[in-house]
């Protein structure tokens, strides 16, 4: 008998992590995700700046590259509220050209009252 319930215990915790929706395995402190593609392309970028006001909250980061060719990268910033909880709906993904070994500027706005945290995610 107990050897059944260990069984489909087991069974229920396989289909319990099938389950599990898919997610950027960060931390609270992690404000900037890149793929190791973008990191490949020559791409670096700072840790977005949050500035909060009275309106909405914004946020912006520049990104450098360093290779004698222009590079596409697509980017989404992430709003979270006051307890670290995601705030939907979630920003539409963005694209921008980097030129040959240059900078550029990144900017995003919180639609939402509220927004305490924010994280870049970068992508090619």
């Amino acid at each position: 008998m107990q050897r059944g319930w260990t069984a489909a215990l087991v069974v229920v915790m396989l289909l319990a992590g099938c389950s599990s929706k898919p997610s950027i395995p960060v931390n609270d402190d992690q404000t900037l995700v890149m793929e190791s593609s973008v990191l490949a392309a020559g791409i670096t970028a700072d840790q977005p700046s949050l500035t909060v006001s009275d309106t909405n909250p914004s946020a912006s980061s520049s990104l450098f590259n360093e290779r004698d060719e222009p590079v596409t990268v697509h980017y989404r910033f992430f709003w979270y509220d006051a307890r670290g909880l995601e705030m939907h709906p979630l920003e539409a993904p963005r694209s921008v050209t980097l030129p040959a070994r240059s900078a550029i500027t990144l900017y995003g706005s919180a639609n939402y009252l509220g927004a305490h945290k924010v994280r870049l995610y970068l992508y090619l």
